[in-house]
Order: C-alpha cells, then structure tokens, then sequence
C-alpha cells in the first residue's frame, strides 16, 4: 500500500499542480479584472474556477481512494443543504474531516462556495492556500488579540455572497489525537468543565464572535458529528493515495440561528452542551457502530468529479506532448534532466501537502491553567 501511494503521488500531483496552477491563474486574473468593479460578477466566476479545482480532490477521494461518506439526517434537512447559508461546526476527528465536508458540499451542489476559518499559514500553500484566498476564506493567527477584528472583517464581507456558502468552524481549534485529549481532560478538570471522552474542549470566543457576526443573514448551523466505525483504516491522506478505503459517518443536526441565545454567555454555554452532546453521541457510535439506520440518507458519488479529471488529463496529456515535440527535451540528457527535477519538486510539494493534513502535525497539546468555575454541579463525561 505505501509503494502504491508512492507511484501514485507523482502523475496525480502532476495533475494536481499543474491544472491548480491554471485555476490559480485564472482566479488571480478574475480578481484583479472584475472584482474592482463587480464583486458579485468577480464570485460566481470564482466558484466556477474553485469548484474545477476541489472536484479534482474530491475524485481523489471518491474515485480513486474508493472512501465512503454515510450521511444521517432527517429528509429536511437534507433537502435543505446547499440551499441557504450555513456554519458548518463540526468536530475535528480525522486527517480529512475537510475533505469529507466537500464532498458533502459537492452533493448538495455548493462545493464552489464551500469557505472555512483557517489558520494563516494555509494562505501561503501553493493551489491550496493560493485558491482558498481568492475563494475569501478567513485566515486567522491563533491569537484572539489579533484575530477578533480580522474573524469579524472577513465573516462581515460575507454578507453580500451571492450564492448559498457553507462556512467551515472546527471550535476545538484543532485536530483529535489522544495527547490532546489527555490536555483537554486536564484543562477540563481545572476549569471544573464536564471531562470529555471523544471530544476536545471547544474555544467559545470565536464560535460567539461568529454568530453575533453573521446571525442576521446566515439561517442555520449545520451540527455535524463525524465517526468512523470499528474496523475501518483511519482516513488519512496516505490512505486515500494507497487506495484503502474507509467508511465514515456523519450526522447532520439542523439548527436556526434565530433559537440561539442572544448573550454571549448563553451562546458560549450552548456551544459546550452540544459538545457534550456529540461526546455522547460519539460513545453511542461506538458502541452501536451506527448513528441510527433509519435516519441514513444516500447521497451517491456524482460521476461529475471524475469527468473533470478526464477533462485536465487530456488537456494536460495534449499540452506535453505539442511541449515535448516543439521543445525536443527529451532528446537530450539536460532536457532529461531538467523534467527528473520537476517530477521530485512536485513529489517533495505534494509530501508538504501531506504532512500538513497530518494530525501529529497539528497544532501542540497545551494546559492552560484557569480559575475553577462555577460548573462543578455538571457531571462529568468520563
């Protein structure tokens, strides 16, 4: 499996960042040309070009990988899902949770104009960062000081978007992996805060800021508890090129922002009692391995992702050859030469990729020390 990711990572990053470069291109000449004069105009081209580039991840996934999104939710909601506004909160389990969240997006037709809060540093990834930029993501430090009036910028030029968006918020603030855990279960214990078992201690103030932000003009939040079954290979980047696929379930809850509390307190509290619902829930996966057969919703895999692949490798299969035969590179050793370098860059560029999905990669488990509150009454999770 790890040679068959090896051999894959090189023709599929050549796909990858060669056609991204393209889109980025485009998307950089779309901004420059329209958007000072039609934002509007300037974000429907936008989506058209961002969602040619996530379909290529999303086959990636879907056709390649052979993954499997199980998705339970009652039928309006479903019904519902890429036709209005929503924020996405869900927590953060695997390496791909992203990833899952457009291909859920992809089913319900709003892949394009998918957003989430990101931290900075993913602004400067080639394609990726490059795309997601011109896509108007929101890009934090991790530094409330200087991220409250950048989260609050950047959810308020939202307002006037077009299309319907989904705006990803990972409240944990990073990725599950049992160090966190064990720092979350210590913080949680100091700050006399349930003790999760599944799920890390959600940071309240961005997830306050975000809906005093966008209540009047975003109508629902998307609760979106994300598992995967006993037996099943982690879902990982890795995974997905050596083409061992997974299983992963998600639950969907449907909330209008208008039943929020309107104190940010009250908000605050509501966003820590649905992560002690979704540890609960999370504990019923495992040991059921099911979120409930009879709220199961098919949602197939659209053979759209994997038309658009075809279409890049036959533009690109064209494109090097007219190249090769105009430039005659490989006729000689520096021609040779030349196109070994370029194969191992997109290699190295393509584990860079990798390593930044990877959850040991993430983000550092820390305690902070915290004055106990006044929530010692609340039983624990564990």
């Amino acid at each position: 499996m790890a040679l068959l990711a090896a051999v894959a990572i090189v023709p599929i990053g050549l796909l990858f960042l060669l056609s991204g470069l393209v889109i980025n291109l485009l998307q950089a000449i779309c901004y420059l040309s329209f958007r000072p004069f039609s934002k509007r105009l300037h974000r429907r081209i936008n989506r058209v070009l961002a969602e040619l580039l996530w379909l290529e991840v999303v086959w990636l996934f879907d056709w390649w990988g052979g993954f499997k999104v199980q998705v339970y939710t009652d039928y309006v909601t479903l019904q519902a899902m890429g036709k209005e506004h929503a924020l996405v909160m869900s927590n953060h389990r695997s390496d791909v949770d992203w990833l899952v969240g457009w291909v859920l997006a992809q089913r319900s037709g709003c892949l394009g104009s998918a957003l989430a809060v990101m931290k900075k540093s993913s602004k400067f990834l080639p394609v990726f960062g490059w795309s997601m930029f011109f896509s108007e993501y929101v890009f934090l430090e991790r530094s409330w000081a200087k991220d409250q009036a950048t989260l609050k910028a950047g959810l308020q030029m939202l307002e006037d978007f077009p299309q319907p968006f989904w705006l990803a918020l990972f409240v944990e603030g990073t990725r599950f992996t049992q160090e966190k855990l064990l720092a979350a279960q210590q913080y949680a214990m100091t700050a006399g805060l349930p003790v999760p078992r599944n799920t890390l201690v959600p940071r309240t103030k961005g997830f306050v800021s975000t809906i005093n932000t966008i209540r009047s003009f975003v109508p629902a939040i998307y609760d979106v508890t994300v598992a995967v079954p006993r037996g099943q290979p982690a879902p990982t980047m890795l995974n997905i090129l050596a083409r061992k696929p997974s299983v992963i379930h998600v639950l969907i809850k449907r909330h209008s922002t208008d039943e929020l509390p309107k104190t940010d307190a009250a908000i605050a509290q509501w966003c820590r009692d649905t992560f002690i619902e979704k540890d609960l829930l999370l504990d019923a996966h495992a040991a059921e391995n099911t979120f409930g057969e009879k709220n199961l919703q098919m949602i197939g895999r659209p053979k759209k992702s994997l038309l658009v692949v075809l279409m890049w490798a036959c533009i690109l299969v064209i494109g090097a050859f007219f190249f090769f035969t105009w430039t005659a590179l490989l006729s000689t050793w520096k021609g040779i030469s030349c196109i070994v370098a370029i194969l191992l860059l997109i290699t190295l560029v393509m584990h860079v990729f990798i390593l930044f999905t990877q959850s040991d990669r993430s983000n550092p488990a820390t305690v902070q020390p915290v004055k106990p509150q006044n929530e010692a009454h609340r039983p624990l999770l564990c």
